[in-house]
């Protein structure tokens, strides 16, 4: 029997186990991983609660709608987090089922809707931080001399700024323009912005300053491809620098972007969380995890349930996306796990 003719997936009638791709590979190595495999299943539901079955329920299940009859509500089976004698102090409702905060707002529905918070600004956020990151980088490490250079003094400069006071301090920036009624383009940003609830100007605070640690990771993926054979022969038979860039280097290094992307995703949930605690991040009555840990915060002793459902939603969340990117991690590049 020539080769021709062997029928695919046998030898002489013997199966043979078809082979898989690189990325099948990678795939299959990532469903092996049962804490990735759990993690990435919970951000699935968490996504589907939070942007498809949220904006279905918000005419029985309205995240801002107060019933002061039934503030500081607990349903009977979380009495147990309470202290003792909370039963003749606090409102016993099992309409709610984990309870109403002090404006009688129901405690589910608001860490449903601000899941939808955390998980746009972690979207966005990587997004914006994977798409400008790749460009600079890939620009700065394929240049060299002198453009790399300029191209990354820039960036040490700007990351020798701190973080978080910067995001700080431009979110400050935001608020104050919105609340002085703030004219032309910077107007039309804060109807955007009020109309997204406070989200628009959140994504460019975020954004602005996130690229940077990419830019970096980028430009040293493409200093260790630049010299490879493919890229000599791409360059060889007269590919321009963009095709160079966007058709070969690109394909080569998005993966490892991508899953180091993936694990920054938890630290821009818990900046958003931040942000909104101290009062800079999403505009009331907007539900966030951080807004709702905030509120609570002042009740925590007679009501500890108020501050453990967003605080559960977040922890669980953060400790989802970094299993997640570990899992990525280990599958994309089996040489790093230990």
């Amino acid at each position: 029997m020539s080769v021709a003719e062997i029928p695919s997936g046998q030898i002489d009638g013997i199966p043979v186990r078809k082979e898989r791709s690189l990325l099948q590979e990678s795939i299959h190595r990532l469903f092996q991983n049962r804490a990735a495999t759990i993690s990435l299943i919970f951000i699935i539901i968490l996504m589907f609660l939070a942007f498809i079955v949220a904006p279905l329920t918000e005419v029985f299940l309205d995240p801002v709608q107060q019933d002061l009859a039934a503030n500081n509500a607990v349903p009977e089976w979380m009495l147990f987090l309470l202290p003792d004698g909370a039963e003749n102090y606090a409102t016993i409702n099992n309409l709610y089922v984990l309870g109403a905060d002090h404006l009688g707002r129901d405690i589910l529905s608001r860490s449903i809707h601000g899941a939808r918070i955390s998980l746009s600004v972690a979207i966005v956020a990587s997004t914006v931080s994977l798409v400008i990151g790749t460009i600079y980088g890939l620009i700065a490490g394929y240049s060299g001399g002198t453009v790399d250079s300029v191209m990354m003094r820039f960036v040490d400069f700007v990351y020798g700024f701190p973080f978080l006071i910067v995001v700080i301090l431009l979110q400050s920036f935001f608020k104050a323009q919105a609340r002085q009624g703030a004219d032309g383009i910077l107007g039309a940003m804060v109807q955007i912005n009020n109309t997204m609830g406070g989200m628009f100007f959140l994504f460019i605070a975020i954004g602005l300053v996130n690229w940077i640690g990419m830019a970096r990771i980028a430009r040293g993926q493409v200093l260790s491809q630049k010299k490879k054979e493919y890229v000599e022969a791409a360059e060889s038979i007269g590919s321009t620098d963009t095709r160079v860039m966007s058709k070969h280097i690109l394909p080569n290094i998005l993966g490892p972007l991508i899953v180091a992307e993936t694990l920054a995703i938890p630290g821009y949930i818990f900046t958003e969380a931040f942000l909104s605690f101290i009062g800079l991040g999403v505009d009331p009555p907007t539900p966030s995890w951080g807004i709702m840990i905030s509120d609570a915060a002042r009740a925590i002793r007679s009501f500890p349930n108020q501050v453990l459902v967003p605080a559960i939603f977040l922890s669980v969340t953060t400790l989802a996306f970094n299993y997640l990117g570990d899992g990525l991690r280990d599958a994309f590049d089996p040489r790093m796990k230990e």
